[in-house]
């Protein structure tokens, strides 16, 4: 069978606290996605999802890349690179034009556009995305194409995402010194979003909750896209940490208990499995010191009851209640830890389960968790084309005729509301 014919590469790369990854994939004229090379490096020089040390990140995004360019038998210039550090804010801003019932055309939505692009103001913070979502017509929502219909007002949600400037620059800095360039900066929950969640999830209301290795994100996403978002100073290396300081055990080896033997489920049966702390030890000549699998589980309950707790406080305060806040969909590494989708829909007292990365032909077994979710969700983001208003000509006949004036005042007002 001959191989696909690609005609567009994207590469994805993916900087957390962790590790750092990264995917080569070829895009077919049909549209299909063909993973060519994968790269994984253990994370230096990132610290809780920002750049500690410009010098070290540089060098394990060189080692990552350079490890999926050998497979994909490529030379990479440019990637697509996720951002999922503190400090991420999401707003959905309407706006709405009068069109006094005819046809709309393309002219119209450009217009329309155009508007929102000249009001966005983020009051110094960077703005990652400012896309248009779902249309409106005289009231009524969730229109996807608008164009082709009569109506006396046209309107559009603007969803604008916005981060601090400096840690963003940071990262794009680090990446640029391994000679990449960046094509566009991605906020990690609309990446995993769009990888894991289903449109029916999305439209109808969904909680996604990325448990990174330092940062866990929050995000609510209603009527087809993300509306709320909030990022929490805490992640699955602090489970870790906790194992590490409670049996007196280097972090690798704490790592390495809690992904061969930890459980977010306590069983009876945890009582009598006997877990040598280092097993290096008895190799040596001396006797390994030995825990039972119920302390183990024990000490990452404990933090995990913590972790749920403020989560769930978050979930309240995005007023993520009621009909709409039914499902938790879990990603990142720490939804890898076994029994974690039951503890959660327990904790939460709602239905979770464990978000996978689906529609890349060919992922790998060891990229196919939802520790990679975000990694996929950038390259099918890619893939997307996505219109963004910041590439958008400024019109200044948009800007200064008058019913321009008060959609902009308008759009201006639900901007600064967020602040």
């Amino acid at each position: 069978m001959a191989p696909p014919r690609i005609e567009r590469i994207i590469t994805a790369l993916d900087v957390g606290s962790w590790k750092v990854c990264a995917l080569i994939a070829g895009q077919t004229a049909e549209g299909q996605l063909h993973v060519l090379g994968t790269g994984q490096r253990e994370s230096r020089g990132v610290q809780r999802g920002y750049v500690a040390d410009m010098e070290q990140t540089e060098h394990v995004v060189r080692e990552a890349i350079e490890q999926a360019e050998r497979i994909a038998g490529l030379n990479i210039d440019d990637v697509w690179v996720s951002f999922s550090a503190g400090g991420l804010l999401s707003d959905v801003a309407p706006i709405e034009s009068e069109l006094g019932g005819h046809r709309i055309e393309q002219e119209d939505i450009d217009d329309l556009l155009a508007a929102g692009r000249a009001g966005i103001d983020p009051e110094g913070r960077m703005i990652l995305h400012a896309q248009p979502a779902l249309y409106t017509l005289d009231g009524l929502t969730g229109v996807r194409n608008p164009i082709g219909l009569h109506a006396d007002r046209l309107g559009v949600d603007i969803h604008i995402i916005m981060a601090d400037g400096a840690p963003v620059r940071n990262l794009e800095a680090a990446v640029r010194q391994a000679h990449l360039d960046v094509n566009a900066v991605v906020a990690s929950p609309i990446a995993a979003g769009l990888a894991c969640l289903s449109d029916e999830e999305r439209d109808l209301g969904v909680a996604l909750v990325e448990l990174g290795a330092a940062v866990t994100t929050v995000s609510l996403y209603a009527g087809g896209m993300l509306v709320e978002m909030a990022s929490l100073p805490f992640g699955a290396s602090d489970i870790t940490d906790d194992i590490a300081s409670a049996f007196g055990i280097r972090r690798s080896q704490a790592q390495r208990l809690q992904s061969f033997y930890g459980s977010a489920s306590a069983s009876p049966r945890d009582n009598n499995d006997v877990i040598e702390l280092d097993p290096g030890a008895a190799a040596a000549g001396s006797e390994s010191p030995r825990i039972t699998r119920a302390q183990l589980v024990t000490v990452i309950r404990q933090r995990l009851d913590a972790m749920m707790g403020e989560i769930g406080r978050t979930l309240k305060d995005l007023h993520f209640v009621g009909p709409v806040g039914r499902q938790v969909v879990l990603v990142g590494g720490g939804a890898d830890l076994k029994g974690i989708a039951d503890y959660t829909q327990v904790a939460l007292g709602r239905a979770a389960r464990i978000g996978r990365p689906r529609g890349l032909h060919g992922l790998p077994d060891a990229h196919a968790g939802p520790a990679f979710a975000t990694l996929a969700g950038l390259v099918l983001y890619a893939a997307s084309d996505p219109v963004d208003l910041r590439d958008l000509p400024m019109m200044a006949q948009d800007i200064y005729r008058p019913k321009g004036a008060s959609i902009l005042q308008r759009l201006m007002t639900a901007l600064k509301s967020s602040f």
